[in-house]
Order: structure tokens, then sequence, then C-alpha cells
């Protein structure tokens, strides 16, 4: 009797659920074919686009956010066996963080894309500059925060009149479907957002394709070199948001309570998987003993479990090999000299060989290990004494990443002086992790280039265009 034959799955695309290890989604990763239409498309698409006036553009983004809200339950469940976030929390991508930055880009777009008019008035002369859309916005989103990380770039762009291919993260390829679902009830015209399945190499292909104008990716550094060089032959440009270790340094005059509460939740929610999630922590030696203290007992409230429990607050990593990364991070640092204080076993949903990490929280710290200098986007945290000002500033900028630092503190001045000398896209007083579309979303260093949300966010999506006119 002859064997079954095995299933051909080198052109599936695969979405293992954290949740319990099951496909959640299997389908086949678009073809060349495909890619060449889409593309085709959308230059086509763009030409009519860029003529649609933008007050009838901010409609259709408005439109196009009622129905996304409108199926924010579903969209959360099916998020929760995506990525492994518990329920409690998934809808809220859409409710808060989604629903703000696409109102936010909405309103700001006039003033944004408004024509600059130099100050010097020149009798006889009409002079200004116009912002004009790229063409063609390919955006390459990750998993950790599906939507908030594409519609950064995606509203804006199609905001200034740029067409978008989105390539979702393989983790999380309904996020895809749910944008085009959502844009097609919205009325948006045919080819001015699509969506592609694509394996790695086509990804790549994508970002070289001479008719994409702009390539806006996050992720690791490692495939950030690998964009940054598809481009490299041609004259546009890759917005890079490639992560970070980011930061907190509690001074003396700190609110304690606020401090850990935050720094908590900054640290462990998403199970810690965030670019600007907290990964170390500087404590003055007056106020180390009872962070410590305190940090730790808040951290051992919380409920490891699996995430479609609403009582659950911290789900599995979204795959075992990167909890078994951060394991051995831990375990590494613990051989060096490091004390981790919370028992795994008080967290009995943990296990070796599945995604499920307990958080973790170490002391006797330092930076010769890769804790504390690599990026870890799980669950552990480091924790160092420090004397004063200066020794805190030098540890936070002994990074190759920087994304944000927090800065704790009842004195707001002192703070915005530190914050002058240090290495970062972002200072937060008082707050972290959280992301203001008022403000630039950028990093230094290994961080990545480029900035997405705000006014500059906008720039980046369009360029220059003068008119210098004499009146006849």
């Amino acid at each position: 009797m002859g064997q079954p034959m095995k299933k051909d799955t080198s052109n599936l695309m695969q979405t293992v659920s954290p949740v319990d290890g099951s496909v959640f989604v299997e389908r086949a990763y678009h073809d060349w074919a495909q890619v060449d239409a889409v593309l085709t498309k959308a230059k086509k698409a763009q030409k009519e686009w860029r003529k649609v006036p933008l007050a009838k553009r901010q409609e259709y983004m408005l439109k196009f956010l009622d129905h996304m809200v409108s199926k924010a339950a579903d969209i959360g469940r099916e998020l929760t066996w995506q990525m492994g976030r518990p329920i409690s929390q998934t809808p809220g991508e859409i409710l808060r963080g989604f629903s703000e930055r696409v109102k936010y880009a909405v309103e700001l777009a006039p003033r944004a894309l408004a024509d600059i008019v130099p100050h010097d008035v020149r009798d006889g002369f009409k002079r200004f500059i116009r912002r004009e859309p790229l063409g063609v916005v390919a955006v390459i989103a990750p998993w950790n925060y599906p939507y908030l990380t594409a519609v950064n770039a995606i509203v804006p762009a199609l905001l200034s009149g740029n067409v978008v291919v989105l390539k979702h993260s393989f983790q999380t390829p309904l996020v895809g479907d749910r944008f085009a679902e959502g844009f097609k009830a919205a009325g948006l015209p045919d080819g001015v957002f699509q969506h592609l399945d694509l394996s790695d190499a086509d990804t790549q292909k994508l970002a070289e394709d001479k008719r994409i104008d702009f390539v806006n990716f996050t992720g690791s550094v490692r495939v950030g070199h690998i964009v940054q060089k598809a481009v490299s032959n041609r004259f546009v440009v890759a917005g890079l948001e490639l992560g970070g270790k980011d930061p907190a340094y509690v001074r003396e005059d700190a609110d304690l309570a606020s401090a850990v509460e935050n720094l908590v939740d900054g640290a462990f929610f998403n199970s810690g998987q965030c670019c600007c999630g907290i990964e170390r922590i500087y404590v003055h030696e007056k106020l180390y003993d009872k962070f410590v203290e305190d940090f730790v007992a808040l951290t051992k409230t919380y409920k490891l479990g699996n995430p479609t429990d609403p009582n659950t607050n911290l789900g599995p990593m979204v795959r075992t090999a990167q909890a078994d990364f951060v394991r051995a991070q831990i375990e590494d640092a613990v051989k060096r000299g490091a004390k981790a204080l919370v028992d795994e076993s008080h967290f009995p949903a943990s296990k070796k060989g599945t995604p499920y990490l307990a958080p973790q929280v170490l002391v006797n710290v330092d930076h010769s290990m890769g804790v504390m200098m690599d990026e870890s986007f799980g669950p552990v945290v480091g924790i160092m004494k420090v004397k004063n000002d200066e020794e805190a500033v030098k540890l936070m900028n002994d990074s190759p990443y920087g994304l944000t630092v927090s800065i704790w503190t009842k004195d707001a001045d002192a703070a915005e002086k530190l914050g002058e000398d240090l290495e970062t896209g972002t200072v937060f007083l008082n707050r972290c992790d959280y992301v203001d579309p008022g403000l630039p979303w950028t990093g230094v260093k290994d961080t990545g280039r480029g900035a997405s949300m705000s006014v500059i966010g906008f720039e980046n999506l369009t360029r220059p265009k003068s008119f210098h006119l004499k009146k006849a």
C-alpha cells in the first residue's frame, strides 16, 4: 500500500496561533504575476487619486474609520488568535490608538499639505511650495501592533494623494484583509489601496520594483538593512522603524508609586513585544530597594494564561522560538551574576517548549549582559542602581538603539535638560510606551531612519514642488 502524498506547502503562507499551536490562517502567497498586476493598477489609480480634492479624501478616511470601529470586537478576537495578545486588550487597538491616529491625521492634513509661501513678498511674482504625492507607497508592516504600525503610514499616504500597497506580516494576514474591507466599505476607488501576501523573496522584489516610490518598513534591523539595500539602486527613500532597547530613569524625587505602576505596564504589556517597551531601568540609589520590591510585587499580580480568557492580562509570546530567545537571555544573565526575582513557578502557565513565558525581573545586571544591550522583545526587564544623573545618562546612551527614553521625576526642567543629552527619538516625562500622533515617531542609530505621524510624517510621504510664477 502506497504512502499518502505529503501536502506541498512551499507556496503556502501559514499563521500558527500562539494560543494553542493550531494553524489559524492558511493560504497561498501571491505570485509575481499577481504582484505585477497590483502595481500596474496602482500606478494607474494614482494618476486619478492625486486629483481627488483633499476634503473628499478626508471623507473616505472617516468612513473607513467608522467601518473599522464597528468591527472592533471581531477584529479583537481574530487578533488574539493571530498574535496572542489577551482578548481583554485587543479591541482597544482599534477603539483607542487606531481611532486617535486616523482622526488626528484627517484633521492635520489641510495644514500639513497646505502650500508654503515665502515670507518675502515680491511684486509681480507668485511664489509658493506645494507638497506633491510621491506615487505608490509600499507599507511592510509587523505583527506586534499590526493596526497601529500600518495605519501610521497608510492614512497619511492616502490623504497626501499617494496610493498604497500593503504587505502585512504572515503572522497577522487578516489585518490586510480588514484594511481592504474597510476601504471598500468607505467606497475608496479601485486600486488606491491593495494588499498582498508575499514570501520574503518577493517582498524584497517589491521594494526593488521601479514602480514603488517609497517604502515604509517596521521590523528588525536585519531586514531593515535588506530593505535599505533594495532601494539603494534608485533615488527613492525607505522609512525604517527598527525597534529599540528603551530605558527608563527613576530619579531620586520621582513619584515612586506612579513610576512602578507605569513601568511594570511598560515592560510587560503585550508580553513585552513592543518596540518602545521598557527593557532596562536605572533607579537612583535612594529609591532603588523600594522600587525593586514594589516592582516585583506588582509583576506577580499578573495572570499569564490563555489569551481568550477575559481574566488573562498576559498572553503568550508570538512564537516558541522567540520565547526561547528570551529564556536564553535570562539564563545567560544569571550565569553572569544576575539575580532573577520572579520564581517561574508563580506562573504555572509558563512552560518551556511553548510560547507561554513568565515575566521576569533581573537585578545585579550590567552592560556586559545581552539582556541589557540586545533587544529582548519579551517580558523581561533588568534594573540597575545609579548614583546620579550623569551615570544614568551614560548608561541610557550606551545602546545601539535610540527610540524612546522615559524619565521619572517631579522636576520637569531637569528632565528637559537631561533630554538634550540623550540619544533618542522621543523623551518622555512621567510616562512611557505611548505614541502621540502630534509628534513624529522616529529614532536614531539602529532604530532606523525617517519618521511617521505629525506634520513631519506628511513631509516624508510627499515631495516639494516650487512654483515661481511671473505675472504678465
